[in-house]
């Protein structure tokens, strides 16, 4: 009993020019992570748009057939959206538009290049209908809330002049909007529910701290509702429950709104701008390599670390790029989080788009590569759920993150800010806001405002909507009281764990890094992978070698690293002159002797550094496989070792 609407996009790989996919399968497959994100910011910025008691199946399917490698086609994406919504017979509010803004140095870059989105401070995808916005999707690296506001309005005058430029398409080709037929109660229907379920009893019943109490309340009611049917009618008593239930919910809206705009009264007793008691324990797990659970209210956030080898990082391949990632972060909701019964299947766009948030919220504070080389996977198990489980998963994320000692800059706490529009005010000036919302206010309230981020800045915001948009004033505001949770938050968490650990886990694997001449890489690898396999069967630890000559070796011990790495040093260590060396005879010619002084690499002892007497028996006095002192003498211009023979 909801409104169906269905937003695909679809990528080519055509359109960049490329082939992909594996050895065997050549056709593009699953929607990638890239594109089922890229769909969810298309339909949190239409749905609202819609009237929600449609019941006909929408579907939007953007498909991309060129791309220049330089701008990412989401943008376009939308506006072919909004512009075929609004040219068609379908009823839709719009047009919409949506643009991205991103600050580099001082300066405020409208639809930056993918190039330039990488260096900047941050980047925020602002969508909305005209003067409104009803869809922001952020990353920033601890930015200030005024330069997000700056941007916003910035993008909100690029958005108006899309929004002309829609209209003018739609003046001249759009067609008369359809006329849906509604489920509509009547007003006799109504009159007889309000005499069966008074606003009285509706209010007592929503109105209680415990979540399970509450859902307990409105099941009976519903039940009441069923039972009076029941009793009345003998045919269409799904049609009219289903009704009855609509009014409901309507009814549920009206006095959760009411109460909130005119009393300052939540439904759990709360303040406005109280946080639900929060509980937070870090190494939880005994035996991963780091562990948080977080709790605010009903919502359970269990996140676990697992630390891998350089070699563990994701490949990316999309229609635009091929890319590795070694931060990931991935979220479940399984049914029983929410008191359902749910089959346990891979993540659905949900569960992709949570992950998504919550790691983008931590990915500017990880260390880099060349400081902390592990590959850092978390996954985020929502135990329980009663809103906003992907700040809670922001939350415990980081508390694992410095559970496992990894060396991050510092905390980073989300919180979801809620909004209480006066129905009647079509300007939106009376309005609530409401600070970490859960069950009835996320379902009945009009905005779902993430903002994520440290003491110093934001480094994460998602905001959606469901009114058509919000005023700039609205959006200010919210930053303000998002920021003041946030730093509740934060000092909660840091009483728990202020820095990361000074050690990994035990059990943890250990990364020690080498770095070797570029050209030496052959040398380590050997004909066929032989050398390099070599190693990594006798010592059991994990080699990642980069073109740079930068080798990372992953071992269970130190005892297996320090094996790998003497192995590798020999194999790789650039002679001297003066260095001398026990080598070993590998071939015994008439003008002198060959020894290997390190492996595969051997110098000549020319017949004229032997005694003269025993020159003349060189090949019965030397045998290959003999241990023979040597001193490096000379290296020549074709880097040929000469060896001096010690006594």
């Amino acid at each position: 009993n909801f409104f169906p609407l269905l937003v695909d996009f679809e990528e080519r790989y055509y359109a960049a020019g490329k082939i992909r996919g594996s050895k065997f399968i050549k056709r593009e497959g699953k929607p990638s992570e890239e594109a089922i994100l890229s769909a969810r910011v298309i339909d949190r910025t239409i749905r609202p748009l819609f009237n929600q008691k449609i019941r006909n199946d929408i579907q939007i399917v953007v498909t991309v057939l060129s791309v220049d490698d330089k701008n990412d086609p989401d943008i376009l994406g939308l506006l072919g959206a909004s512009v075929a919504l609004s040219i068609s017979n379908i009823p839709f509010n719009g047009p919409v538009a949506g643009v991205r803004v991103c600050k580099l140095g001082n300066d405020f870059i409208v639809n930056p290049s993918i190039a330039e989105r990488e260096m900047a401070e941050f980047e925020i995808f602002v969508a909305g209908p005209e003067n409104e916005v009803n869809m922001i999707e952020c990353e920033a690296k601890e930015s200030l809330e005024e330069d997000i506001l700056k941007a916003i309005k910035i993008g909100q005058e690029r958005i108006n002049k899309m929004i002309i430029f829609q209209r003018e398409i739609i003046a001249k080709i759009g067609v008369e909007k359809a006329t849906v037929k509604l489920e509509e109660i009547d007003d006799d229907f109504k009159k007889e529910l309000e005499n069966l379920i008074s606003d009285e009893k509706i209010e007592e019943a929503v109105f209680t701290k415990s979540k399970i109490a509450r859902n307990e309340n409105l099941d009976l009611l519903v039940k009441e509702i069923k039972e009076h049917l029941e009793e009345k009618d003998k045919e269409d008593i799904e049609q009219k429950l289903n009704l009855a239930i609509g009014w409901l919910e309507s009814k549920l809206d009206e006095i959760v709104h009411r109460n909130i705009l005119e009393k300052d009264r939540r439904p759990d007793g709360r303040k406005l701008d109280e946080i639900r008691e929060i509980f937070t324990e870090v190494g939880f797990l005994p035996r991963t390599h780091g562990s948080a659970l977080f709790i605010r209210g009903t919502t359970q956030s269990l996140a676990v670390l697992t630390l891998g080898a350089p070699g563990d990082e994701q490949l990316i391949e999309t229609m635009e790029e091929e890319t590795k990632k070694r931060f990931m972060l991935h979220y479940n909701f399984p049914g029983f989080s929410v008191g359902e019964i749910a089959p346990m299947r891979p993540p659905g766009r949900r569960e992709i788009g949570h992950g998504n948030l919550a790691e983008k919220a931590l990915r500017n504070i990880i260390p880099p590569k060349e400081e902390f080389p592990y590959t850092i996977r978390i996954v985020s198990e929502i135990l329980s759920s009663n809103g906003s489980s992907s700040m809670a998963s922001v939350c415990s994320a980081c508390l694992a993150l410095m559970d496992g000692g990894v060396p991050i800059r510092t905390s980073v706490a989300g919180i979801s800010i809620g909004l209480i529009l006066d129905p009647k005010d079509k300007d939106k000036k009376r309005y609530k806001l409401i600070t970490d919302i859960q069950g009835p206010e996320d379902h009945h309230g009009d905005m779902d405002f993430k903002v994520a981020g440290s003491a110093k800045g934001i480094t994460v915001i998602q905001l959606d909507v469901k009114t058509s948009g919000l005023t700039i004033e609205i959006i200010k505001d919210a930053l303000e009281e998002a920021k003041k949770a946030r730093l509740k938050i934060l000092s909660i968490m840091e009483a728990t764990i202020s820095k990361p650990r000074p050690e990994l886990s035990p059990f943890a694997p250990r990364i020690y890094k080498i770095k070797i001449n570029p050209d030496k890489i052959r040398d380590v690898i050997g004909p066929g992978g032989k050398i390099i396999n070599s190693i990594i069967d006798k010592t059991g630890v994990t080699i990642d070698i980069e073109d740079s000559g930068l080798i990372f070796i992953t071992a269970p011990n130190k005892e297996s690293a320090d094996e790998a790495l003497s192995w590798i040093e020999r194999l790789t260590h650039e002679v001297q002159i003066g260095e001398e060396f026990n080598g070993k005879v590998t071939r015994v010619m008439d003008f002198g002797v060959f020894v290997e002084v390190m492996p595969g690499q051997e110098g000549l002892i020319h017949i004229s550094e032997f005694p003269k007497t025993f020159a003349l028996r060189l090949r019965n006095m030397i045998k290959v496989g003999d241990i023979l002192p040597v001193k490096v003498k000379e290296i020549d211009a074709q880097g040929r070792i000469n060896l001096k023979l010690l006594k």
